[in-house]
């Protein structure tokens, strides 16, 4: 019998606690998904992790644009099948509020 494939993305995955995310997330069993404006650095990354290319795919993605997004969670479907785990990691700080109370304009 074989194990179920956990499946995580990770935004702002190529630097800093993104990529320690990514790191710790495939040492624990994870396929992951690496989400960052640069893609050198998602690369980087995955090289470090030293894991097969099976478990890992990188997209270039910024996370204010729609259609960046949505072609980052198509690649996930694809490549994976499902998700899991979604760390969102990239990005700045916002308005004090309830999340589903964020303007779209601000979120950007």
């Amino acid at each position: 019998m074989s194990a179920i494939k956990k499946v995580a993305a990770v935004t702002g995955a190529g630097t800093g606690i993104g990529k320690s995310a990514v790191l710790h997330l495939l040492r624990g069993g994870f396929y992951v998904a690496l989400a960052g404006r640069r893609i050198e650095p998602l690369n980087d990354t995955i090289k470090e992790s030293g894991v097969d290319s099976s478990r890992v795919v990188a997209v270039s993605t910024d996370v204010s644009d729609s259609t960046s997004i949505d072609n980052f969670f198509n690649t996930i479907r694809e490549k994976f099948g499902r998700l899991d785990v979604l760390f969102n990691n990239a990005g700045i700080g916002a308005p004090r509020m309830l999340f589903e109370d964020l303007p779209l304009e601000d979120w950007q």
